[in-house]
């Protein structure tokens, strides 16, 4: 690669990143917190009404034009710029039309929807919501050893969480804030992470907020702006998001952080964005979010997640919670594939900062030219390879395995067992 070539991607790179700045979608899409408290004190019957701060999209919309003009046809990588651009458009876009019917049209590109097909062509990430409600349901009533001192509060997560980024950030360790207002019950940046007061969490959750928000968000966040080369790596766009999310969500699982509530949570949010897609209104899918907890301010908050942008009445939802599952399905896919193709030196690729996974043969080959540096920050997982690896590679082999016979067989063998009692106590013989 030629060192013109370098510089002008470098250049290129950090252009993009400051035309993104401005576009601060979950900010801007936020709800105050007198909605909350005018729809419950109106007994759940009226419909919230809910306005936008108007987002001219012009000024980034021109800066990418001017940015894409000083592309050459010749340069390398340059349909990566050219993806990255039209996403920060895209962006601009939906905020400019947000509380419309048109938001749809701008989130499914940049989040997709639950019915879209990953690379098999039949998966989705509403059929694994699905598959996911199901099993839980038939789990319900089983005692799964939840501890008495389970629920925690606030100051106490805040004060582990702390505790946790300095251990494995020291100095760079961002602070951790209790705020009144936030899009989930925690959100984690290379700035600050923030904790919403008064959300309810349980011992699971605390390690899910240092797995998932520190191990992964801090973590790709702090390794992107530690990239001299491509610093649009430091930028956390909508094109990012899935394999971010995806990539977080796997972190759960692989450090056993996750349970059955974390799984319902993110179920139930791609139902519900199915459920506001075919027209369901807000208080519809309050009812669902509900049905499903009967605390109402986080029923609301649930809502809230679905309809931020678009139309309350329905039809045009915010699709972003999708990708969790939908990012799932793809991260652990991609880490499965590349062990058994041998190419398990792509896996610490992932850290870099924050990229998507389409991004990543253009980063193999930039690598090799010297202009991706090593990922100075990554959870414990995935520093042990060794684990990692056989983990991956057996995970792999059980997906050529017909589930559907195993499952036949197990069910006739259980079919008349009946359910497991253990006795309370064994006297000694």
């Amino acid at each position: 690669m030629k060192k013109r070539d370098k510089t002008l991607l470098t250049e290129l790179c950090g252009a993009l990143r400051e035309a993104n700045k401005p576009v601060r979608i979950l900010s801007r899409l936020s709800w105050p917190a007198e909605i909350r408290q005018d729809f419950l004190s109106r007994k759940r019957k009226r419909l919230p009404k809910v306005g936008y701060t108007a987002f001219d999209s012009g000024p980034v919309l021109e800066s990418i034009d001017q940015i894409r003009q000083k592309i050459p046809a010749t340069l390398p990588h340059r349909d990566w710029l050219i993806r990255l651009s039209q996403t920060i458009k895209t962006s601009a876009r939906l905020l400019a039309a947000a509380g419309t019917a048109e938001f749809l049209e701008h989130s499914s590109k940049l989040y997709g929807k639950p019915n879209d097909p990953v690379l098999d062509g039949a998966s989705t990430a509403l059929k694994l919501a699905g598959a996911f409600d199901q099993a839980i349901d038939r789990l319900c009533g089983m005692d799964l050893g939840s501890p008495e001192n389970a629920l925690l509060d606030t100051n106490t997560v805040a004060r582990g969480l702390r505790k946790a980024l300095k251990r494995m950030f020291g100095d760079k360790a961002p602070p951790v804030k209790l705020v009144d207002e936030l899009s989930a019950n925690a959100l984690a940046g290379v700035r600050r992470v923030r904790i919403r007061r008064g959300a309810q969490f349980t011992d699971k959750d605390v390690q899910q907020l240092i797995q998932h928000e520190a191990g992964v968000h801090v973590a790709t966040g702090l390794n992107g702006r530690a990239q001299p080369y491509l610093p649009v790596l430091a930028s956390a766009h909508p094109g990012t998001t899935r394999t971010q999310e995806g990539l977080a969500v796997f972190s759960e699982f692989i450090t056993g952080s996750i349970d059955l509530d974390r799984l319902r949570r993110l179920a139930d949010r791609v139902i519900a964005i199915q459920m506001a897609i075919d027209g369901a209104d807000f208080i519809q899918v309050f009812n669902y979010f509900r049905e499903r907890d009967p605390n109402q301010e986080q029923a609301f908050e649930s809502s809230r997640r679905v309809f931020r942008g678009g139309p309350i009445s329905g039809g045009a939802p915010f699709t972003k919670d999708i990708v969790y599952l939908d990012g799932l399905i793809r991260v652990h896919n991609f880490l499965r594939s590349s062990v058994a193709e041998g190419r398990a030196d792509c896996l610490q690729l992932l850290f870099c900062g924050k990229l998507d996974l389409r991004d990543i043969p253009m980063l193999c080959e930039l690598s090799v030219h010297g202009m991706v540096c090593e990922p100075r920050f990554r959870p414990a997982w995935a520093d042990d390879q060794r684990f990692l690896i056989a983990y991956l590679a057996y995970s792999g082999f059980l997906n050529t395995i017909d589930l559907g016979t195993v499952r036949d067989h197990y069910r006739q063998q259980l079919r008349d067992a009946p359910r497991v009692r253990f006795s309370s106590s064994r006297e000694d013989s």
